[in-house]
């Protein structure tokens, strides 16, 4: 039978690993999303769900507002192996990350479930598949402005890179 001291040295070598379930409901949200997207969506005719805000499924061949996504198919192994090293050494971070350190340990597993959810796409069907379509007007400038289509692991990434850098900006010693 092992000691509370050995527990405790194994526990403490697991850092915090244990939030990782949420990036595996981040993982299966993102991909139950998407799935309903193609299942119920016509390619690129947008679904009005309130002013401003549709759903209008639409693919991306490359990264962040379809950077490099017309480049003839290198960028999809390139945004998946870039993936899967992000998500590497951010299970590393965890793992070292220090008990109660909970808004970091929040933000890296909301940004390894996105891109974990991207990365599916990427292997599965060599695009990331989105859906959600925001447009807004800009007084006197545009109207209807479009804000680049997204989906839930873009949203996970986005919400878990914003907390890492308020953590950064205000309470950079809590990061470790």
């Amino acid at each position: 039978m092992r000691s509370f001291r050995s527990l405790s040295r194994i526990d403490e070598r697991r850092g915090m690993l244990s939030w990782l379930w949420i990036a595996a409901v981040v993982v299966a949200i993102d991909q139950l999303t998407k799935w309903m997207a193609e299942a119920n969506l016509e390619f690129g005719v947008p679904y009005q769900i309130f002013p401003h805000f549709n759903f209008t499924l639409a693919y991306n061949y490359g990264a962040a507002f379809s950077f490099l996504g017309g480049q003839g198919g290198w960028q999809r192994w390139f945004f998946a192996g870039l993936a899967i090293v992000v998500v590497l050494f951010i299970i590393n971070w965890l793992r070292k990350l220090s008990k109660g350190r909970n808004w970091t340990a929040l933000g890296l597993v909301l940004v390894v479930g996105g891109a974990v959810g991207n990365l599916i796409d990427r292997l599965l069907y060599g695009k990331v598949i989105d859906f959600i379509d925001i447009y807004f007007d800009i007084p006197f400038v545009m109207e209807n402005y479009r804000f680049a289509t997204f989906n839930v692991a873009d949203i996970a990434i986005t919400l878990g890179a914003a907390i890492l850098v308020l953590m950064s900006l205000f309470a950079s010693d809590r990061m470790e």
